[in-house]
């Protein structure tokens, strides 16, 4: 595995230095717990990549040339990955290593026993990082034949992880790691065929990692942020407004991981609750999940003034870039909860469009009147521009709403099969109005939503 950036390599030096830094080899080794050693580490991965974007930035510019030399006779060009064959054999041998939380469970043990140091890059609790990879196995063995989405899909998952500090060394010890969990989960049944499938099918995700980490060595690996606004709209759900160090790109409908202080290493998605201002705040709901988490901390002990980290902007959530061959389409917006953010966000953007003949509607769900937490912003959107229709949804019988799911509401009201549709809410919502968009013969194509729990992409049935 390569750590080349435009023809400059890391030299023998750096990766030693890189290495020892994460292995604990001198004085380096990363505390767990938080302290100057894990500080040290972060610093020096700082440092390196600072020092690559300046090598990449004082190399010569490329001249055309005279196009290269045929190959010689009997050269024989790689063979591109065939994933079809491998998402074959892994899906035969599937019953000897699911369900996954098995296999995950020996990964992370023998990683940790070879690496203690790499526990000190993960949050004391590691659920959540448990659910990710256990959603990442699916999605990939659903999707290898389709390898050039799995392999755009990777890119932006490695620039997001640059904020946690892997480097492709990294993936090495994953993978070392992931044979002894194949050979340990599948015990006496243990084939190599079934191995060699899986290896090859991380090292095609990894290397499509590896080089989405390094096309963004130009940007922050994560942007320092200070919370100038917290305000609660209800028991347990908050707006925060934050403003970065640096400017953050991003576009309306997308979403980033959050990171705080408190609970560090612990970083969760959330949506971006408005389009790019020129002041260039950004503002997020959250809601309290529970005790001790991150949306714990963000609610109940955040103010303003404190500081959190962002990592990259994500997600294709967003409006088109261009109409349709036909003209441009009118949007179907449907949101539950605090995906209200994300669609928030979205009509912002379309009202600074000024579409012209253009409608929106937004379905808006709640559990009741009072998870409407927002109802100013909805009715101040509503009031100033004809062209969106509002239809409120809630659980619970209310004059002006609609009643039952989101889902229904949208059945019920009409045909959808030529507009663009958005969706953005609970998982089980998410799921449900995405089934009933396909069964009202929305195509696949013209629906947008975030993936559901925030990890991977949903696989398909």
């Amino acid at each position: 595995m390569e750590d080349d950036v435009e023809g400059v390599p890391m030299t023998t030096a750096d990766r030693t230095e890189l290495w020892d830094a994460g292995t604990g080899a001198g004085h380096r080794h990363p505390d767990p717990a938080g302290g100057g050693g894990y500080d040290e580490y972060h610093t020096l991965l700082a440092r390196q990549d600072a020092m690559r974007l300046r090598q990449r930035l004082l190399a010569p510019a490329r001249t055309p040339g005279p196009a290269p030399a045929s190959p010689p006779p009997g050269h024989r060009a790689p063979a591109p990955y065939d994933g079809r064959a491998d998402q074959e054999t892994i899906r035969r041998y599937l019953p000897l290593v699911t369900p996954f939380d098995g296999l995950i469970t020996h990964l992370y043990r023998a990683m940790f026993e070879q690496h203690p140091y790499l526990r000190g890059l993960f949050p004391d609790s590691m659920d959540f990082q448990r659910a990710h990879l256990e959603r990442a196995f699916w999605y990939l063995a659903e999707n290898l034949d389709r390898p050039d989405e799995v392999a755009a899909f990777c890119a932006r998952l490695g620039r997001d992880h640059r904020k946690l500090g892997v480097r492709p060394v990294h993936f090495e010890v994953f993978e070392a790691a992931l044979a002894e969990a194949l050979r340990r989960r599948a015990g006496a049944d243990w084939v190599p065929e079934l191995e060699e499938a899986w290896l090859r099918m991380v090292r095609f995700a990894v290397a499509a990692m590896v080089g989405g980490a390094e096309e963004a060595v130009g940007e922050p690996a994560s942007w320092h942020a200070t919370v100038t606004g917290h305000q609660l709209r209800r028991p347990g759900l908050a707006v925060l407004r934050v403003r970065t160090a640096e400017p953050f790109p991003y576009r309306a409908g997308q979403y980033t991981s959050i990171e705080s202080p408190r609970l560090p290493h612990a970083w969760r998605p959330y949506s971006i609750a408005c389009a790019p201002r020129a002041d260039g705040e950004l503002e997020f709901h959250v809601r309290r999940t529970g005790p001790g988490g991150l949306s714990d901390a963000l609610v109940t002990h955040t103010r303003a003034g404190d500081t959190l980290r962002l990592g990259p902007a994500r997600g294709t959530t967003t409006l088109e870039d261009a109409p349709a061959a036909d003209g441009p389409r009118d949007l179907l917006l449907v949101a539950g909860g605090t995906g209200w953010a994300t669609a928030k966000a979205l009509l912002e953007e379309l009202a600074a469009r000024r579409p012209q003949g253009r409608t929106a509607h937004l379905f808006l769900g709640a559990r009741s009147l009072d998870d409407l937490y927002d109802t100013a912003a909805v009715a101040e959107l509503e009031r100033h521009r004809p062209w969106l229709r509002v239809v409120p949804v809630v659980g619970e019988r209310a004059g002006g709403a609609e009643q039952g799911s989101v889902a229904d509401a949208v059945a019920r009201h009409g045909d959808w099969s030529r507009h663009l549709a958005y969706v953005s809410g609970p998982p089980a919502m998410v799921t449900a109005t995405l089934d009933r968009l396909a069964d009202a013969g929305v195509p696949a194509g013209r629906i947008r939503h975030d993936p559901v729990g925030g990890t991977a992409p949903l696989a398909r049935a």
